[in-house]
């Protein structure tokens, strides 16, 4: 049974789920806000389970050519004195480091999952769902240019922000669990000593610094702020310069290259700030509306696990769709069934753990250097990398039969 399917959002999960529902007979269209591709964006990176459920997809091989170098990463002091160095695990066996085997530019991600449905899939760019109704037959989606077209599914794709997320839910429930840190990236050019070895600042207030370098001429930088202060939030729906502002008073003279960093954001034509946050809850669907990805179960930047999770929830969520077409209550039931206790267990965060890894005092700092110089000393890092499964909280990718491999698609 064909179904027709609208999926808000063209970022990673959105065409990732109508990359298994297009071959698999379904009409899909993706509608995107941008009036281009979003192929834009910082360094990500596949873990676990969305490392399989890129191989099933037949992309992994596009996915590696496309691999940023990172080979590590690498504690720095104030002088910029490297303290310890974690490496990745490239063995193509157990658990991931702080870098992934698998690290790529978000741009790149959403360009080979964009060429691999292309030709099955309708995408429209600078166009919204403004609003929708249903029943127990269909979905009317209202688009931003007056037009409208019905549904069998709407698929809620739209990140964290999600509008489609905000229409099922009751008006008054807050789906954000507020971690009290924040985030800033951009790119700078590339300064002799930017290698391929990620550097990690820690400085006194809450703060950090990373410096990652992802082509010949660019590197990203990175900082991030501890502070739970209420009107703090605001920030991030303040003008750029406004924004640019709040976050050179609170790193000016912190040290290391933070000059250089606040000189290259001046220029910067690629600044993203934001506030770390998870989305938490209850029901990911109301009749015959879904969320999916970020929309859904944003874990947060500090799980490394929001890109895999998207793949591997659109995996998922394809399955069930194409097992009981007839009986969307049923497929979304057994959705949710299959993805939570996942999506639970990368959500797991202690916020004691944040509060020690962004310490306020000088000493925490120095604290935390040597618990990571004795971490390597150790070799801890090599040996959880060894003995540990790299599928996160031990759930393997279920096999659907419904999901047929069509070598067209390849």
């Amino acid at each position: 049974m064909a179904l027709k399917i609208l999926i808000c959002g063209g970022g990673c999960a959105g065409p990732a789920l109508a990359f298994w529902l297009a071959r698999s007979g379904h009409q899909v269209v993706v509608v995107e806000r941008h009036p281009v591709l979003r192929a834009t964006g910082a360094q990500i990176d596949l873990r676990g389970q969305g490392i399989e459920v890129a191989k099933r997809m037949g992309l992994i091989n596009a996915i590696r050519s496309k691999l940023v170098d990172e080979d590590g990463v690498a504690f720095v002091d104030s002088e910029g004195k490297v303290h310890a160095t974690i490496m990745a695990n490239k063995t193509g066996k157990g658990a991931q480091s702080l870098t992934s085997e698998y690290e790529i530019m978000r741009g790149d991600l959403v360009r080979i999952l964009y060429d691999a449905t292309k030709d099955n899939v309708k995408y429209i760019f600078d166009k919204t769902v403004e609003h929708f109704e249903q029943d127990e037959k269909e979905v009317v989606a209202h688009f931003s240019d007056g037009s409208s077209d019905t549904f069998d599914i709407l698929v809620g794709a739209d990140g964290q922000g999600s509008r489609v997320r905000k229409a099922i839910l009751p008006p008054d429930s807050d789906p954000y669990l507020r971690l009290g840190v924040h985030m800033a990236y951009w790119f700078i050019p590339r300064a002799e000593g930017d290698n391929n070895i990620r550097k990690s600042y820690s400085c006194s207030g809450g703060r950090m610094i990373m410096r990652r370098t992802h082509n010949a001429t660019e590197s990203q930088v990175y900082f991030t702020l501890r502070d739970s202060t209420p009107n703090i939030s605001s920030i991030h729906r303040a003008s750029i310069e406004q924004q640019k502002e709040f976050w050179t008073q609170r790193y000016h003279g912190s040290g290391w290259q933070t000059d250089r960093f606040l000189d290259g954001m001046k220029t910067t034509q690629n600044w993203y700030c934001q506030e770390v946050i998870q989305v938490r809850t209850n029901t990911w669907s109301k009749g015959r509306v879904v969320l999916l990805g970020d929309a859904a179960h944003c874990p947060s930047p500090f799980s490394g696990m929001g890109t895999s999770a998207s793949l591997f929830g659109a995996y998922i969520l394809a399955g069930e769709i194409c097992r009981s077409p007839k009986d969307l209550s049923q497929a979304f039931s057994e959705y949710d069934k299959t993805l939570r206790p996942f999506v639970d267990e990368i959500q797991k965060m202690n916020p004691r753990l944040l509060r020690y890894a962004l310490p306020e005092s000088e000493y925490g700092v120095a604290i935390i250097r040597w618990i990571m110089w004795l971490i390597c000393v150790l070799h801890i890092p090599q040996l959880v990398a060894r003995y540990s499964s790299e599928n996160r909280g031990g759930w393997l990718v279920p096999d659907y039969p419904e999901l047929q491999r069509n070598e067209a698609m390849e």
